[in-house]
């Protein structure tokens, strides 16, 4: 692997660290990627290229498509490297408190910092790689809701040991549109069963670290029963850019007929 320098400078981008989350989880092309960001094809390849360079994933031609995935032994190589830097400082004694500075000038730096220390820092968000799966699915009647973001519950499925051990269903109503994504993930779900999905919520949902599976339907526990035994149905390509339903129009699964829909499903 290259310099740390430029590995951390590869990371220094939102973009490629939900590339590398994405990839810790499945192997995926360009195409399958730029869905789950909702980015151009080029911009994905342009992220692919920085990592590739830092030594951080790995491409595989398989046919017209090269899948890439994550270098694991690189990506542990650079966290021992912290690893040892974190115990390297324990080791080291303690400055005076105002080091080099005057008593009044280390005041002065010391509520500059807390002027400019973010009000949620309390908040940020600790990735466990052992933490127990949970599935998320838009609800309704026992079927999977067919537009996420107009769904009105989600029923959570905790996973343990590749079988369902718990679920409950869970009301959104209030939630808003825009807010999805968070509501899941203070309910600790870390994967999507959907119907129709926008692209916006699509990046909301990567930005959350939520992997999704869009263009499903039936039944939801029969859904989640198909995921974990490797057999689920779903379409990765669908998108719903609609806000308004017909009576009767399903977004995960359809064929629109009129232009006044707005809607790019199955098509």
């Amino acid at each position: 692997m290259v310099g740390n320098a430029s590995v951390f400078k590869a990371l220094g981008d939102e973009n490629r660290m939900l590339i590398l989350r994405l990839l810790l989880r499945r192997d995926c092309c360009v195409r399958a990627l730029s869905r789950q960001l909702d980015i151009s094809e080029a911009a994905v390849s342009q992220h692919l290229k920085v990592l590739r360079e830092a030594g951080l994933i790995l491409g595989e031609k398989s046919g017209y498509f090269t899948h890439y995935t994550v270098n694991r032994p690189a990506l542990q190589a650079l966290a021992d490297a912290l690893s040892e830097m974190a115990r390297a400082a324990e080791g080291v004694a303690c400055t005076p408190l105002h080091g080099g500075c005057s008593k009044a000038e280390f005041e002065k730096c010391r509520n500059a910092a807390k002027a400019y220390r973010p009000a949620d820092e309390s908040k940020t968000i600790e990735w466990k790689g052992n933490r127990d799966m949970k599935i998320a699915v838009t609800y309704q009647n026992g079927q999977i809701f067919q537009h996420f973001g107009h769904c009105e519950a989600f029923k959570f499925y905790t996973v343990e040991n590749n079988a369902v051990v718990s679920s409950e269903v869970v009301s959104a109503v209030g939630s808003g549109h825009g807010a999805l994504a968070g509501f899941l993930k203070s309910h600790g779900a870390d994967t999507l069963i959907c119907g129709g999905i926008g692209g916006g919520a699509r990046t909301a949902l990567a930005q959350a670290g939520i992997e999704l599976f869009p263009g499903a339907s039936g039944s939801a526990d029969a859904a989640v029963q198909s995921l974990l035994n490797g057999t689920l149905i779903f379409n990765p390509d669908t998108v719903c850019s609609h806000h308004h339903h017909g009576e009767g129009h399903d977004c995960g699964n359809h064929s629109c007929g009129e232009d006044k829909h707005g809607c790019a499903g199955n098509h």
